[in-house]
């Protein structure tokens, strides 16, 4: 079997490596379109035409199922690329909801896909008793890919984007962005030890 998956850079490669060590017996073709990166402070009008024209490149690959690496892209067009594809479409958003059980759950992810409430609607389609906050994380990516993941620019940005979380009395932090398992270490050290971090 072949399996798409693609994402705006190197974030992906976290979904890859999950997938590859999951389906060992597969093979693999993974589009980082670095080219318009980041995607995650685009318009929606934005991300629907890559979506367009990434699935409309996919179709030519001949694969046989795909995976939406890209958390934003997942939020504003997954619908997009289900209809453009004619194969089986995995995402991370709905996949990572259904398996939420913490009753204050944050949300780490970029400027769009918290402009959507995407994992908020996909947490309480599964358990609507449940208090999401989302929270926007703009620098996040450009740092990541820039390879400054071990600054304290960082550490002081980190800080920041948590606090509103924890103030919130939050049980869990989802990862919402494929770049953010990549400081998974900074995020660990900053976060109480009774709070789990889930990756998508």
């Amino acid at each position: 079997m072949r399996i798409g998956l693609f994402d705006s850079g190197v974030g992906g490669f976290t979904v890859l490596k999950k997938v590859v060590e999951l389906c060992p017996n597969n093979s693999f073709i993974y589009l980082a379109d670095t080219a318009r990166l980041p995607y995650g402070v685009k318009t929606s009008k934005e991300i629907i035409q890559i979506a367009e024209e990434i699935s409309s490149w996919f179709r030519q690959q001949n694969i046989d199922s795909f995976l939406v690496a890209c958390n934003t892209t997942n939020a504003i067009a997954l619908d997009v690329i289900k209809n453009k594809l004619d194969v089986p479409v995995f995402d991370l958003i709905e996949s990572v909801s259904s398996t939420i059980k913490e009753s204050r759950v944050g949300v780490l992810a970029t400027p769009s896909t918290v402009k959507t409430k995407a994992y908020t609607n996909a947490i309480l389609k599964f358990n609507p008793k449940t208090f999401v906050i989302e929270q926007s994380c703009p620098d996040f990516v450009p740092m990541i890919e820039m390879d400054n993941v071990n600054s304290n620019e960082i550490t002081d940005i980190a800080i920041g984007y948590l606090k509103p979380l924890l103030k919130q009395k939050i049980e869990s932090v989802i990862l919402g962005c494929s770049h953010y398992p990549l400081i998974t270490p900074l995020l660990t050290d900053l976060l109480p030890s009774t709070v789990k971090l889930i990756d998508p």
